[in-house]
């Protein structure tokens, strides 16, 4: 009997993710632009992942720039998604150029709390960064809940014996809280990791001899999707299919519970 396993995307696939954007060039909050497309209209551009809780910063001065903020507490980060090639060193080095302050994330909380009150699940905060004009162009801070039916789609697939892995751009953190709410192995979680990185962990299981499910809802999943036996994107937290999304994939669900009816 072939083993099975399904890998998901965390942000928009099993969480309902809300972000709030601050457009460092207009001094503008947003809330419905994608982090994704913003970078890809970019001519060279980069989603640095802050490894870190965001509430955190409630307590520091709010003036604080974001590059002694990373140095001095020795925050971790990671490129998540980019559409040019970048280094760690360039990354930092693009951000202690920039004069972008802590205020520049917490501008961003308010938006968020009326939406999800808490912010306990997979909050976090990232930059986008402008390679070619080396400056921050955007902060996001996030949190997100449960679809309502993502626990229940687990339980069902590991009731079945279908292994469970995520493979997300999210912090490390963030993954970590929600393999123990899911009940998943905590080994299965892997953070933060980038278009390739999401490929790597489908075609490792394919090489051990799982047959595997991808399910994601963006364009960071497309390379993931390309390993899968099966792809599928969700578009629950969308409600439509993007153009750079259409032609992609096997399957699409409206509702995180329906891949369940597809045989795999």
């Amino acid at each position: 009997m072939t083993n099975k396993a399904v890998v998901f995307d965390n942000s928009g696939t099993l969480i309902e993710r809300y972000r709030a954007i601050k457009d460092l060039n207009n001094n503008k909050l947003l809330t419905k632009p994608n982090s994704f497309d913003i970078i890809d209209n970019l001519e060279a551009g980069a989603l640095v992942v802050l490894q870190f809780n965001s509430a955190c910063l409630k307590k520091l001065d709010n003036n604080i720039k974001i590059y002694d903020l990373i140095i001095e507490n020795n925050i971790n980060f990671d490129i998540s998604y980019s559409n040019c090639k970048l280094t760690d060193t360039e990354v930092l080095k693009i951000i202690k150029k920039d004069k972008a302050v802590i205020k520049d994330i917490l501008d961003c909380f308010n938006i968020l709390k009326d939406k999800v009150p808490n912010m306990d699940l997979c909050n976090g905060s990232a930059l986008i960064l402008d390679v070619k004009n080396e400056k921050i162009g955007y902060t996001i801070t996030t949190a997100g809940q449960l679809f309502p039916n993502s626990k229940q789609t687990v339980k069902t697939l590991l009731e079945k014996n279908i292994e469970v892995y995520i493979a997300s751009g999210d912090r490390s953190g963030a993954i970590k809280k929600l393999t123990q709410i899911l009940n998943i192995d905590q080994s299965h979680g892997f953070p933060t990791v980038d278009t390739q990185g999401k490929a790597n962990v489908v075609n490792n299981l394919k090489e051990k001899g799982y047959k595997v499910m991808m399910v994601g809802d963006g364009p960071n999943d497309i390379q993931a999707f390309n390993k899968a036996d099966i792809s599928v994107l969700t578009i629950e937290q969308t409600g439509e299919i993007s153009d750079n999304m259409q032609g992609t994939f096997d399957f699409y669900v409206n509702d995180i519970q329906d891949i369940l009816d597809i045989s795999f």
